[in-house]
């Protein structure tokens, strides 16, 4: 249930939190959205059942499988091990925010030209990172790029594809 984020913000601050369903302001993909969450919902669920911001998968639910991966302030983190009301002021990016209006994020676009993808269940997290990893170090080798994905499962074994097409759009990039 959506409401005002500002009437939201000061009733938290003047209230004590649960054991009921408390106010929340959770910044997702720059806009803010005030919601009540119980305080042992994470912040996949936030995600996924109030915002519909189903890219964010839930696999594991317990931070190890790296599927449920997001941007808290730009650090990549498994969402299904944070509770929605310990985020506080900080940006959330999920991979529905990761792309821009024109089109897919070039990390996107280069898991589909290599063949990244298989199930699809790992992959937005695998984006998540990868996009992180590209943002810190524009031209990363193998070793950077196992070691930005060493945290994801993926079951359909698309590891080669991912390192293949980070390091193309690593290449590419410097061209």
């Amino acid at each position: 249930m959506k409401e005002d984020p500002q009437a939201i913000e000061k009733s938290a601050a003047a209230s004590i939190l649960g054991p009921g369903a408390v106010p929340i302001v959770l910044r997702v993909n720059g806009e803010a959205h005030a919601l009540l969450v119980e305080p042992r919902t994470t912040l996949a669920e936030a995600l996924r059942e109030p915002l519909d911001l189903t890219g964010t998968k839930i696999a594991c639910n317990q931070g190890a499988c790296s599927a449920c991966s997001v941007w808290l302030d730009e650090l990549v983190v498994a969402s299904c091990s944070i509770l929605a009301i310990e985020v506080g002021e900080r940006r959330i990016t999920t991979i529905e925010g990761l792309a821009a209006d024109e089109g897919l994020h070039p990390v996107q676009e280069a898991f589909i030209a290599h063949d990244a993808v298989q199930c699809g269940f790992c992959t937005p997290g695998m984006v998540m990172s990868c996009a992180a990893l590209l943002a810190e170090n524009p031209h990363p080798g193998e070793a950077e790029i196992r070691t930005a994905i060493s945290g994801h499962l993926c079951r359909c074994g698309t590891y080669p594809h991912v390192i293949q097409a980070i390091l193309a759009l690593a290449e590419a990039e410097g061209d």
